[in-house]
């Protein structure tokens, strides 16, 4: 029957740490035996059941081997190191240094802080410092969260671990991968220091920086990051992200493709939620409907768009509109047509843009005004423009001759994005005319009114005037022309206020 040994203890030369520290106690062993080599060193073996202790820390194997003059010890099959009750350390081989409290491992090596279970085949663990390395591969597995890396330093005091080296996370909500990762074990957050992508079923996500919370499913990402999913795109400075909620924020050169809408934003500051499918934009925020080759581009101080259900009793499921709204200095352009207001609105019910409050309208030499507009469009080209209240049409088809019609209401028809004709009606409508020969001369001015007046355009061109009950007016020779009577009351030249092109929006 073999001898058990217990409770030896020795102290390992040269150590340059405290004896409390530096003692290594022999806590038992089936067998044990001394022996010196030709060098002088001398060894102390352990065999069965092996177990030693070094302050906190305690490890045991089937054998251990320890050199007294170097404090060294080598242990093998079924290795376990307990530090202070906090972190295990499983492997089959492990050649431990006392004076630096650095262990070498090897051989299916299990790391544990019972947060997480670090598994490679080779392992440095500095016991004093509580970092550990691996540089042959190897995973970490954080309850339903696996990360395998080619190398990975462990820090056991904030239980973050640094992934190195196609660096792959895998978990029910998210796949990561990356060339670099850090990740907190006990927080369950991912920090990203060098390019990543990042794939859910929300959508997949690119960046350089930032950190995501997989507990909470809150992100906050930088380096010019990008997110995608099957109908949006987004890019920006930074993004932030907020899974519970559905907010996405994108702030900095923020930019949002919805292709499902055909429209993009661009903002310093756009707010994106998922789930109730609206966003919002400021920050010299400008909007693009796009389609075909033709695109109108909108601006305001504040840009919003969100979705209505349509109740209708024959179907079963709602339908459902996008609308979008625009705040304070509202500005549109389009090749065709151009507008400025105080504020819009845009269904896609009717493809109509509503503007409210001292709106302007411009297609070709004509000026439009009015306390409200509704502009209908079709494929992004003005189809039908509607005027409630102070009516104001001015066409200038060249310097210093305006033609003019005032009245109540107005609507206007357009063929292929240019003004066909205007009506206007009034208690009474007038007009300023200044017709033409067939030499296109200007004969004079036609000042009229009567209750409807039409504006009738050739080739977007201003060729013809209507008038239709109780008409009255009076034609002035162009040498005769009263300046007094050259202009309607209320005339207002506002080409200063037309954008001019689509980058006068982003200014």
């Amino acid at each position: 029957m073999l001898a058990v040994f217990t409770a030896s203890t020795f102290l390992f030369a040269g150590a340059q740490v405290s004896d409390t520290l530096r003692k290594i106690n022999v806590e038992g062993a089936e067998s044990m035996r001394q022996f010196s080599d030709a060098t002088g060193n001398v060894f102390q073996t352990l065999a069965g059941n092996a177990r030693i202790r070094q302050g906190s820390t305690y490890m045991s194997a089937d054998s251990i081997i320890i050199n007294l003059q170097t404090g060294i010890a080598e242990g093998f099959g079924n290795v376990r190191i307990n530090d202070a009750d906090t972190l295990q350390t499983y492997s089959q081989y492990i050649k431990y240094i006392g004076n630096e409290r650095l262990a070498f491992l090897k051989g299916n090596v299990k790391l544990t802080d019972g947060k997480g279970i670090l598994l490679t085949e080779d392992l440095v663990y500095n016991l004093q410092t509580g970092i550990g390395t691996y540089s042959g591969g190897g995973r970490l597995i954080n309850g339903t969260t696996v990360l395998n890396s080619t190398s990975a330093i462990y820090y056991g005091q904030t239980k973050d671990v640094i992934f190195k080296g196609n660096v792959a996370l895998n978990d029910p909500k998210y796949r990561i991968n990356s060339d670099s990762l850090r990740y907190n074990t006990e927080y369950k957050i991912a920090n990203f220091i060098a390019p990543t992508k990042i794939v859910s079923d929300n959508g997949i996500i690119t960046t350089s920086a930032g950190n995501y919370n997989l507990l909470t499913g809150e992100a906050n990402f930088g380096g010019n990051p990008e997110f995608r999913d099957s109908t949006r795109f987004a890019s920006g400075k930074n993004i932030n992200v907020d899974e519970k909620s559905g907010n996405i924020f994108v702030d900095g050169n923020g930019k949002i493709v919805d292709s499902a809408n055909k429209v993009i934003i661009f903002g310093e500051h756009i707010k994106l939620n998922k789930k109730e499918n609206t966003f919002g934009a400021t920050g010299k925020p400008v909007m693009v409907f796009y389609e075909n080759n033709d695109s109108t581009y909108i601006s305001a101080d504040t840009l919003f768009s969100a979705t209505q259900l349509l109740n209708d009793s024959s179907k079963t499921e709602p339908d459902s509109i996008r609308f979008f709204k625009g705040f304070r200095n509202v500005k549109i352009y389009n090749d065709s047509a151009q507008a400025v207001s105080d504020s819009f609105y845009y269904s896609t019910l009717d493809s109509a843009f509503r503007m409210y409050q001292n709106p302007l309208f411009w297609n070709g030499k004509t000026q439009v005004s009015g306390d409200t507009m509704y502009l209908f469009t079709k494929n992004r080209q003005p189809s039908k423009l509607e005027v409630f209240n102070n009516s104001f049409v001015i066409n200038k088809p060249e310097e210093s001759v305006y033609n003019q019609i005032s009245g109540r209401t107005l609507n206007a028809f357009f063929i292929d994005g240019a003004i066909d004709n205007i009506k206007v009606k009034g208690t009474p409508a007038q007009s300023i005319f200044f017709p033409q020969n067939s030499d296109s001369a200007y004969i004079g001015m036609n000042k009229n009114h009567s209750d409807v007046i039409d504006f009738i355009f050739v080739n977007k061109e201003l060729k013809k005037v209507k008038y239709i009950n109780d008409v009255e007016g009076t034609l002035y020779p162009m040498e005769q022309i009263p300046t007094s009577e050259k202009y309607l009351k209320g005339f207002l030249w506002q080409d200063s206020k037309r954008p001019k092109s689509k980058f006068d929006l982003f200014l």
